[in-house]
């Protein structure tokens, strides 16, 4: 008796059939080259890191205040930098960006300094000569942007001392009666930081003022200073309302 003639097969068996046999090469070949597609990943995943930071330009070196992205003086960013020189205007503080060994070795940073001044302060001549002391060429710093006028930034300047411990130079130049407490320009009165900056610096200035220190020495002054205190939180009010 003669056979069935064969069913041909289906295309949609083959493709059925077909597909399993795809999925098992690829997986053979990714076996057997592992290190290949281990650095293909590696190199994607890092490839990725650099355009997030570049996207939130972290990897740049600002050189000018224009330089600064809004959004960064508006958040309170926090930039790490070196400084260069004290000066009657401020600090020239040349500006460390984040830096990746993949692009540091051939990208060429541009050449110049941030022109830096210590927010909510008014330094006396000899909170001048303190900082000129305290500070050495070179040393790294981090600064707070807290505002923006002109060409100068407003920012909190912080210095390490020791592993753990840093000290916020606005707020120490107050308890030492080197300065008093002005303004920040720039930075929002409705925002949270704005009374919580206020509030420290007010707290460092009375400090000094209890223990008599710097320019509070005087009877005279430590009056003046409090009828001072009283006109600028009415004028903070006043902004408010």
């Amino acid at each position: 008796m003669a056979g069935r003639p064969a069913v041909p097969a289906s295309p949609s068996a083959d493709r059925d059939r077909a597909a399993p046999n795809m999925v098992a090469r690829i997986s053979q070949w990714a076996d057997d080259h592992l290190r290949l597609v281990r650095s293909i990943s590696t190199v994607m995943a890092i490839a990725g890191i650099v355009l997030l930071l570049r996207s939130v330009r972290l990897t740049s070196k600002f050189v000018s205040s224009s330089d600064i992205p809004i959004e960064f003086i508006r958040k309170n960013v926090k930039l790490r930098g070196r400084l260069r020189r004290i000066t009657e205007n401020g600090l020239e503080i040349e500006h460390i960006p984040i830096t990746l060994p993949i692009i540091s070795s051939w990208k060429k940073e541009p050449y110049g300094f941030l022109l830096v001044k210590l927010a909510g302060v008014e330094l006396t001549e000899t909170g001048k000569v303190w900082l000129q002391k305290e500070l050495k060429p070179s040393q790294i710093l981090w600064f707070q942007l807290l505002g923006k006028e002109n060409s100068a930034l407003f920012c909190y300047l912080l210095v390490n001392k020791g592993k753990y411990f840093s000290v916020n130079l606005n707020e120490e130049i107050l308890r030492r009666g080197l300065g008093r407490t002005v303004d920040v320009p720039g930075l929002n009165y409705n925002s949270k930081i704005y009374w919580k900056i206020h509030r420290n610096l007010l707290k460092a200035e009375l400090t000094a003022l209890k223990k008599k220190e710097g320019i509070w020495k005087e009877e005279s002054k430590k009056e003046s200073y409090l009828e001072r205190l009283k006109d600028s939180w009415r004028e903070i009010w006043k902004k408010v309302s």
